[in-house]
This record gives C-alpha cells, structure tokens and sequence, in this order.
C-alpha cells in the first residue's frame, strides 16, 4: 500500500495550472488545496485507469445499456444511430464520472457521424485510414524544435534527442503519418 500510494501522489501537482479547479457537490473552501492528477506516462498509468474507470465501464453497460463501447485508459466512445440518445448518453456520463470526481473535455465530447472519423488515442479514425490529429503534429513539430535547440546548445544529449524522436516517431506510425514524420524530423539539421 506504501508503494502504491507513492506512485499515485508522484502526480500530484501535475495539473494544478494546467486546468481551472474543477468543484464537485460536498466540496468546501479547502478544496483548492486538493492534491490533483495522475502520473501519466508511469507503467501503472494503464492499470490504475482500468481500476478506477471499471466502475465506469459497469454503468455504461449495464445501466446505459450501450451496445458498442470502447476505452483505453481515460479515452472512451460511445456508438450509436440516434444523435438524441447519444446526448441522453454523454450527460449520464457526466453525472456519474462527478460521483466519482472526474470530468470529461466537454469540447471534445460530442456526438458526431463516424464517416467524418472517431477521435480516439490522439488519432482520428476513418473506416479505411487513421490519421494523427493535428494538434498532435503542431505539439511534437515545436517540441522538436525546441529539443533540437537544447541538442545544439549542449543540454541535451543525442542519445536523448533520439529517444525523444523515435518515441513521437513509434506513436504516429499508428496513423498514416509517413510524410509528417518525415517532413518534421528532417525539418532540422543534425
């Protein structure tokens, strides 16, 4: 219990500044203070998603009734035929995950036709293709830039700027991203 609660406080902190407090029904004027986020990127990452969210996955099956879901760790989509159940869907979604003390992206959480693609694990999904969602090309093509910029000053080693190339590289190639990765990671010159 002492190992994992290390793990879990590791990523307290991470999203204090990164999105406004979030206040839940029974909060007080100390919940502020509330330690937040999780150690995204640790190998318990996945796990504790899958912990945490089963109860999720329960009321989705069972009590929504939905016939075609999916998550992996806290991505998650719904399908359906009917726009309106679809939207009865998302806010019993919302209510429950507020038991639970989470919310979801609101601005990405709509209900939109799957021939014009699924947002999912940073992918947009077409029946015949994926591709990486743009914001996704736009982060990586400034870090890039920046990781170059610490290589060339001497803070970062090659063996670093490596790793952090063929890590972006091994996650795009899920999507049909050929000329993308090629196009940034020779956008500078080593």
């Amino acid at each position: 219990m002492q190992l994992i609660e290390k793990i879990v406080s590791s990523g307290e902190g991470v999203l204090n500044d990164e999105y406004d407090m979030t206040y839940f029904q029974g909060d007080d004027l100390f919940s502020k203070n509330r330690p937040r986020g999780l150690p995204i990127g640790n190998l318990t990452s996945q796990f504790w998603a899958n912990v945490y969210l089963n109860e999720l996955d329960q009321f989705v099956k069972q009590k929504l009734k939905v016939r075609a879901y999916l998550r992996y760790a806290d991505d998650f989509a719904l399908f359906s035929n009917d726009k309106a159940e679809l939207r009865e869907w998302r806010n019993a979604v919302v209510d429950f995950l507020a038991g639970l003390r989470l919310t979801i992206h609101a601005e990405n959480a709509h209900a939109r036709p799957a021939w014009k693609g699924i947002t999912f694990l940073g992918f947009i999904l077409f029946p015949d293709h994926r591709r990486l969602k743009p914001p996704k090309g736009y982060a990586f093509r400034r870090r890039w830039k920046h990781l170059y910029s610490m290589r060339k000053d001497g803070r970062l080693s090659p063996d670093d700027l490596k790793i952090h190339a063929v890590a972006w590289a091994n996650h795009a190639r899920y999507g049909d991203t050929w000329n993308l990765r090629r196009k940034i990671l020779n956008s500078v010159n080593l």
